[in-house]
């Protein structure tokens, strides 16, 4: 890749268990299954590459990124947690300048937000770890990472996430607001789910 090039790592290889059965990963946002909508957005914000995890088999996450132009990576060590993911990405990401990590429940993204962010990090010489966050300032997601930092992402285990890397290197953090809640709203149980259709009418 050619430097300044940002991957998007979508994690998609989680039991979702808060779910009790469902899927929320396949749940539609404006007809489209959410999975597919994140990587969608990913590639039309200039992403050089769109990895996604997956479980073990792909099954019907792996059906729902028909048309898509990503790079699906299956994780058998998935129960382990979020690590697992961020690990595989992080292999699948080589010769990246940066990488993002876009979970795939934010359903309020836009491939606008996300451009911003790349544009930020790219403007940023220093090349920090940043962040999205709420208008009113709330730590959210997508958060980059620059490419010397793989190494540390990738010995990453259990189901933090890159929180500790995060943490071990706190005076690179770098936070970009977008608009309203977007940043934030995380969809993980059915009731969730309820009450953000009822009030979106998505």
């Amino acid at each position: 890749m050619a430097g300044g090039e940002i991957a998007v790592l979508i994690p998609a290889a989680g039991f979702a268990r808060r779910m009790r059965g469902a899927d929320k990963l396949l749940e539609p946002v404006a007809g489209e299954a959410i999975l597919h909508r994140q990587a969608r957005i990913a590639a039309e914000a200039g992403a050089a590459r769109v990895i996604v995890t997956l479980p073990a088999g792909g099954g019907a996450r792996a059906s729902a990124l028909a048309g898509l132009d990503v790079v699906m990576v299956e994780v058998p060590e998935a129960g382990e947690g979020m690590a697992a993911s961020i690990r595989a990405g992080v292999a699948a990401a080589e010769g990246a300048a940066g990488l993002m990590i876009l979970l795939a429940d934010l359903p309020e993204l836009e491939a606008a937000d996300l451009e911003r962010l790349m544009a930020a990090w790219r403007a940023d010489g220093a090349r920090p770890i940043l962040r999205a966050c709420s208008d009113a300032g709330r730590p959210g997601h997508p958060v980059i990472f620059p490419a010397d930092l793989f190494g540390e992402l990738a010995r990453l285990s259990g189901d933090t996430g890159p929180r500790p890397v995060i943490a071990a290197h706190g005076e690179r953090l770098r936070e970009v607001a977008l608009p309203g809640a977007r940043a934030v709203t995380d969809l993980d149980t059915p009731e969730d789910w309820a009450a953000w259709r009822a009030r979106t009418g998505l």
